[in-house]
């Protein structure tokens, strides 16, 4: 407490000696105590937006400032929880993905200013997606193990699955709350082919994690609006936002598989244990985020 008032002071005493800088120091969010500024956001929102499929306006905002707040609260959430668990990211892992990022951005690093990207907000977003996977591996391969037994009997159900009707389906699910663009969102989803890099900005869903894929569902495994929709669609057809709940959901058909009509196939068991052991990372990735998430104290000030 004492350690917070004190940064508050801090912050007081900036915004009266440098008043124009004011709006910048102002507190947009406390993560267990720790400050996310204005300025923090408008850094985030500046490297969501370079690779955004959706422009910023006055449609989109609300919605784009909601996700990039989310983001940079997760970002804070992972920081801390890694370094709770002793995870270290130095300086040369940090810059060998900033190369990497820049490379697949086509982007000149001595030019991150014309592109208004803040170095250090860079560096503290790779370096938190770093930490995170560190940490996920470190309590996976402390705890986890591939028997031969799990692959065995993986081949077996995959084997005989193949005999059931299935759907290959991405997903983006908004909360009703959040959903006041939802048909905007939807209508630009038919317009550009990128569902996955909407999803990954957009959804609220765990699949937003892996672009809003959800792989292969077989009938009668997913919500029964949803299949009913789904086996009226084509190839590539993105549906109308569909409310279940408490929010909703916008589809895409990737491809159906018909036992019928369809080949099958038998699983390789090297492949077959890499399925198992990313299942698993993945969902042991969904449940600590889910856990810190709910022993955080978050204050949101905007």
């Amino acid at each position: 407490m004492f350690i917070r008032k004190l940064i508050l002071s801090i912050l007081l005493i900036c915004c009266l000696v440098f008043p124009a800088s004011a709006e910048n120091f102002k507190i947009a969010a406390l993560v267990n105590g720790e400050i996310i500024s204005n300025e923090d956001l408008n850094n985030q929102l500046n490297l969501f937006m370079l690779n955004s499929p959706v422009p910023l306006n006055s449609e989109t905002r609300g919605m784009i400032n909601r996700r990039v707040m989310a983001q940079t609260v997760e970002q804070k959430l992972k920081l801390q929880a890694a370094e709770k668990n002793g995870i270290k990211i130095d300086d040369k892992e940090i810059d060998a993905q900033i190369k990497i990022w820049a490379q697949r951005n086509k982007i000149n690093l001595d030019n991150l200013k014309a592109k208004k990207i803040d170095r250090n907000a860079l560096s503290e977003t790779i370096k938190s997606e770093l930490a995170w996977v560190k940490l996920i591996r470190k309590k996976y391969y402390q705890t986890a193990n591939i028997t031969q037994t799990e692959i065995d009997d993986t081949i077996r159900e995959i084997t005989e699955d193949m005999n059931i009707k299935k759907y290959q389906v991405m997903e983006i699910y908004i909360k009703k709350e959040n959903a006041a663009d939802i048909n905007t969102l939807v209508a630009r989803l038919r317009e550009d082919p990128r569902f996955e890099l909407y999803a990954a900005r957009f959804s609220e869903a765990p699949s937003a994690s892996n672009g809003g894929n959800l792989g292969w569902i077989n009938s009668g495994k997913m919500l029964s609006a949803l299949e009913m929709r789904l086996s009226k669609m084509h190839i590539d057809e993105v549906s109308d936002a569909i409310l279940i709940g408490d929010g909703y959901y916008i589809v895409k058909l990737l491809q159906v598989f018909d036992p019928e009509k369809n080949k099958n196939f038998t699983p390789d068991k090297n492949e077959v244990k890499s399925l198992l052991e990313n299942q698993k990372m993945e969902s042991l990735s969904k449940k600590m985020l889910q856990d810190v998430k709910q022993k955080a104290i978050i204050e949101v000030k905007v």
